[in-house]
């Protein structure tokens, strides 16, 4: 999700506008999240801009709803505006320290293979890292431990390659990314479950898809900001590179992938925009990588499906993302297959989902890798997901909703894998 307005650094929130040094960690105790159910009007746009508050959604199709973030130094002023509003967060602080309580991992190295308790809980990203290797080293028959490349701070961009009978590089390539944005953490857990369930599962429709595919699995692509939000902002969203133009910090990498990048409307100029497309394209030290990987697999045997798995707002999207007039050729396809995918996940835990192209159904979106892998890799089918939920927790999902969130997301997968 971008953002609508951009927050002040004088408000002690450095996820907008952080400087390349160390800070103290960003506190949200007593800050609120309110939706807003009017938020296309000039009313609200002069509440946001004279408070300098920070908007958690932008505009989504046809609706005017916007969350926002508000600073207990505000909440006065802002309650007080006459704007309609819904308290979503009573106390952000609060719904931060929920996620936070992270369990000690007992490993492989206690012969303990990786189980499905590891979805109760949010973690560590060292643990994050231990898990998928544990996971690799107890099926070593049809998996192994890739590492696409480093991120600008010299931290692995892990993944996991799985395969079937026929042996690994053999099949067409089905690559997955999650944690492009730093703070949406479930999506981390929902590739962790797809490689888990791939490697698990003994049924023979699991079985197929990895006879079929090559899976290539980055459940984090943005290590470098997704340790800054354990260590220092829990919403930071970019990649922790600097630019030369400015003392504020990360490109998006979502902005940043070589395809209409120079076009205009679908991304920031600004290096203190959230949403950031970076001083040229493909300039992101993580997108390089990235891009790499995904090249290589399309040089191979062909990318099959390419998936990059955000939150929040329940949407299942496909390109193009650049605009919104133009169509892909395949538009009937992708509507049939991502209706499928929908009604899956909506059979799993009753939540549902909104299919459509990105552009028309979210927002205009340029550089991102879903138009990159359709139209430069020459992925057969490009996707991308937003996530539950639509606005009551945001970025900020309680532990007790990630094996929903996981269970929901595999059954849309699963779906795409049997009938694509």
């Amino acid at each position: 999700m971008k953002f609508l307005s951009l927050t002040l650094a004088s408000l002690g929130l450095a996820s907008a506008a952080s400087v390349a040094n160390k800070v103290s960690k960003v506190s949200y105790d007593g800050w609120k999240v309110f939706r807003v159910n009017d938020g296309d009007t000039a009313e609200f746009q002069a509440v946001v801009d004279n408070l300098q508050l920070k908007t958690w959604k932008g505009r989504v199709g046809h609706s005017a709803v916007v969350d926002v973030v508000v600073p207990p130094t505000q909440i006065e002023a802002f309650t007080s505006s006459g704007l309609d509003t819904k308290l979503m967060h009573d106390d952000l602080g609060a719904s931060i320290a929920d996620e936070t309580n992270f369990p000690v991992y007992a490993s492989a190295k206690d012969a303990r293979a990786p189980n499905a308790t590891w979805f109760n809980a949010y973690h560590t990203i060292a643990d994050h890292f231990q898990w998928l290797k544990d996971l690799s080293a107890a099926y070593p028959a049809n998996s192994e431990i890739i590492v696409a490349g480093k991120s600008l701070e010299g931290r692995d961009i892990q993944g996991i390659h799985i395969w079937g009978s026929g042996g690994k590089g053999s099949q067409k390539g089905v690559v997955w990314h999650s944690t492009v944005h730093a703070r949406e953490w479930i999506t981390t857990m929902v590739n962790e479950y797809a490689a888990y369930k791939l490697l698990t599962a003994t049924d023979t429709a699991t079985a197929a898809y990895k006879d079929k595919y090559d899976f290539y699995i980055f459940p984090l692509v943005n290590p470098d900001g997704f340790a800054y939000t354990q260590s220092t902002d829990r919403l930071w969203r970019k990649n922790r590179q600097t630019t030369t133009s400015a003392s504020c910090v990360g490109r998006d990498i979502n902005r940043n992938w070589p395809i209409q990048w120079a076009a205009t409307g679908g991304a920031s100029t600004s290096p203190c925009a959230e949403d950031y497309k970076g001083a040229s394209a493909g300039d992101g030290v993580e997108t390089k990588v990235l891009k790499a990987h995904l090249d290589g697999v399309a040089a191979g045997k062909g990318v099959q499906l390419y998936m990059d798995i955000h939150s929040y707002h329940q949407l299942w999207m496909y390109p193009y993302g650049y605009t919104c007039t133009g169509t892909i050729p395949e538009a009937a396809t992708y509507k049939t297959l991502v209706a499928g995918a929908v009604a899956a996940v909506k059979a799993s835990h009753g939540l549902t989902y909104e299919p459509g192209p990105i552009c028309s159904t979210i927002y205009k979106v340029t550089g991102d890798s879903v138009d990159y892998a359709y139209d430069v890799a020459k992925a057969k089918f490009s996707m991308t997901v937003e996530m539950r939920d639509t606005g009551n927790y945001g970025f900020v999902l309680p532990p007790a909703q990630i094996v929903p969130g996981v269970e929901e997301m595999w059954a849309g997968l699963s779906y795409l894998l049997a009938n694509m």
